[in-house]
């Protein structure tokens, strides 16, 4: 039995949170998933793992065993690392993660042209709205939007976005152009249902903050969605500044109410601490975030 081998294939099951999502993950068969785990229990001669129909569930002993695994595991990976010349020069992969719409606009362009610069690294972008586990999920670096939680990570702080409520020059014509957020009661509301967004719209600032309460008209769970209606004239929509951009400047959408408008979001570039960071990673920073900065002017000019 190749025990490094039965150790990434049981936390693999672990991680994905049964024999299946290791299968599919690993890339194979659940027969083979399974007889590696049983065959590593058996040369234990411990239960490691309880397999119900529903997920996997570690017992007290495979607790333990789970944690030691990654760090051997991880130990391997950095002497791997080493030895293919990573602390050397800039190459292998990396992989980012970044909000969906702010990773097209933003991080895609700059993860290009760090391409072109370095081109023995290769890069994997994962856009999703919603907080991706850097180290279970093996992430490289993250932009994140938003206060951070306490932790261990280590962030750069790239700028800020802020919530902007915005319309067409079509709608605000047929319909009026609220001057305060209680007058949004009497328009058709456009819900954007993202990662920092619910029914309650937040406005103002410091002790003046306070929020209103939305009955969408029409709710959709992706910004450029909601965008794009909004641009229709199907009503008002809010959404973070570096989403409208283009739409306010091109002039397809006119910001409102922006005295009211909430205290900035921050935008970090966020990564594990490590005791010797690969030159790869080093590299991608030290591009990233001088272009990011410079990407992110927190205030919207207003529309033309």
């Amino acid at each position: 039995m190749d025990r490094i081998d039965a150790m990434a294939t049981l936390l693999a099951a672990v991680d994905g949170g049964s024999l299946s999502a290791a299968s599919r993950a690993l890339g194979m068969p659940l027969a083979t998933v399974s007889r590696k785990v049983a065959d590593l229990e058996a040369h234990l001669r411990t239960q490691l793992v309880v397999r119900t129909s529903r997920k996997l569930a570690l017992t007290e002993a495979g607790r333990a065993y789970v944690a030691a695994s990654r760090r051997i595991l991880d130990e391997i990976d950095e002497a791997e690392r080493a030895a293919s010349g990573e602390y050397r020069a800039p190459r292998g992969h990396l992989t980012i993660t970044a909000p969906v719409m702010f990773g097209r606009l933003h991080v895609e362009p700059v993860v290009l042209d760090f391409l072109k610069a370095y081109p023995d690294v290769t890069v994997r972008l994962v856009l999703a709205d919603y907080v991706v586990n850097l180290v279970e999920d093996r992430i490289d670096a993250a932009i994140r939007v938003g206060e951070l939680p306490y932790s261990s990570m280590v962030a750069t702080r790239l700028g800020a976005v802020g919530w902007v409520a915005c319309a067409s020059s079509q709608y605000l014509e047929a319909r009026g152009t609220p001057e305060e957020p209680a007058a949004l009661d009497g328009h058709d509301c456009i819900m954007f249902e993202g990662l920092y967004s619910n029914n309650m719209w937040s406005f103002g600032r410091g002790p003046q903050a306070f929020t209103v309460p939305i009955r969408p008209h029409f709710a959709v769970n992706t910004a450029d969605a909601a965008i794009a209606a909004a641009i229709s004239a199907a009503g008002i929509t809010r959404v973070l500044s570096y989403q409208v951009r283009d739409a306010v400047a091109a002039g397809t959408l006119r910001l409102i109410l922006r005295p009211f408008e909430p205290e900035p979001l921050p935008v970090h570039l966020v990564y594990a601490a490590q005791s010797q960071l690969p030159l790869k990673l080093r590299a991608f920073l030290d591009f990233a975030a001088p272009r990011l900065k410079m990407s992110l002017p927190y205030r919207l000019a207003d529309s033309p």
